[in-house]
């Protein structure tokens, strides 16, 4: 039987349709292999991957997002996205929308979110419109990830840098004073030199004490000091010709190392005060401090007298150093009160004993 040009025709018609169909067959696998490969990246992100519709509803919401959030996926699909934006922030969701309507990008934008148990957590934000295979704009999706650890390291990064700057005002004001004290009583240039360096020296002592330990290392939970070494060391450059201002009586007690830097920094902060405005910035005035374990207490009183007149009406000093002091006295548990006597300055401070001596 011969065949007839139509039935060629038809047999090269159904070839090409047959392989048409393998075509679509072979594309929508590998659509399909690909769109699992993006959900699967998506799902094993360690960003918050949210999708949304125009109207805020969530659509998707991944592992990340429900690790972040607090979230399930089932408790988030289908709430307004407006769970997790805080009242002070519900501004900013109709302005993102807007964007995306737009067709915009939001790159990197920092907010904040809040939790599913009400904690507030600072957020980067990366939102992107959503289109359909013609173009359309059908929703956004969201990108979150969780920057409070960069947030916190700047605010420590800040506080260290105001602590230096408040610091180094400090130590030019304390020289300003040795200086001042010691060449009153300094027969020679040669005698005021090796006064103003003995002080300058234990005053160097006791501020590389307090410094914080920034290297990362142990080192600081090799040192080992009581409470009278380190306010001796704290002390030291208050003399007037070899004779101390100050005097230490009652309980001694060994000082946990990890919290040395603190206590340092608050008996540091104490003289400074002194110095500056109290008995250890007159020739004539006297430093007493007291020191007596009670039980479950270690309770220090601290005694300035014959120093310039004082304020009676119990204002505070104002200034990054008052805030910093007050600030160490809570991460010591520690009880700080002052009284404001015609005669100087008193000072009561008690801190708990384990929080000193513990390990």
């Amino acid at each position: 039987m011969t065949s007839s040009p139509n039935d060629w025709q038809r047999l090269f018609d159904g070839e090409h349709r047959i392989r048409q169909l393998e075509s679509q067959v072979s594309e929508a696998k590998a659509g399909h292999d690909a769109a699992a490969f993006l959900a699967a990246i998506v799902e094993s992100s360690d960003d918050a991957i949210i999708s949304k519709s125009l109207v805020g509803t969530i659509t998707t919401w991944n592992k990340a997002a429900e690790r972040l959030f607090g979230y399930t996926a089932c408790e988030a699909i289908g709430r307004p996205v407006t769970v997790i934006i805080p009242e002070d922030r519900l501004d900013e969701e109709p302005a993102i929308l807007g964007r995306i309507h737009a067709g915009d990008r939001v790159d990197h934008f920092e907010t904040v979110r809040r939790r599913k148990d009400g904690t507030l957590i600072d957020i980067s934000l990366t939102v992107s419109p959503i289109r359909d295979g013609t173009g359309k704009i059908i929703g956004a999706s969201k990108i979150a990830r969780d920057i409070s650890d960069r947030k916190n390291a700047a605010q420590h990064q800040e506080l260290l840098l105001r602590e230096m700057h408040h610091r180094v005002k400090n130590l030019f004001a304390i020289i300003g004073g040795i200086i001042s004290l010691s060449a009153r009583s300094a027969q020679t240039p040669a005698d005021l030199a090796t006064t103003v360096r003995s002080k300058l020296l234990a005053l160097s002592r006791v501020h590389e004490m307090s410094l914080p330990n920034l290297s990362g290392d142990e080192s600081l939970q090799e040192k080992s000091i009581t409470l009278f070494q380190l306010l001796s060391i704290t002390l030291a450059p208050y003399e007037i010709d070899g004779a101390r201002q100050w005097d230490l009586k009652g309980d001694d007690l060994k000082i946990n190392a990890e919290k040395l830097t603190k206590v340092a920094l608050l008996f540091h902060e104490l003289a400074t005060n002194a110095a500056k405005y109290g008995s250890l910035s007159t020739v004539e005035g006297r430093l007493d401090v007291a020191v007596a374990v009670q039980k479950e207490w270690l309770e220090l009183q601290w005694s300035e007298t014959n120093g310039p007149s004082v304020r009676t009406d119990g204002e505070k000093m104002p200034g990054f150093g008052s805030r910093l002091e007050q600030t160490i006295a809570q991460s010591l548990q520690a009880k700080i009160s002052r009284n404001w006597r015609p005669q100087g300055l008193n000072i009561c401070l008690a801190i708990p004993v384990q929080i000193l001596s513990s390990s």
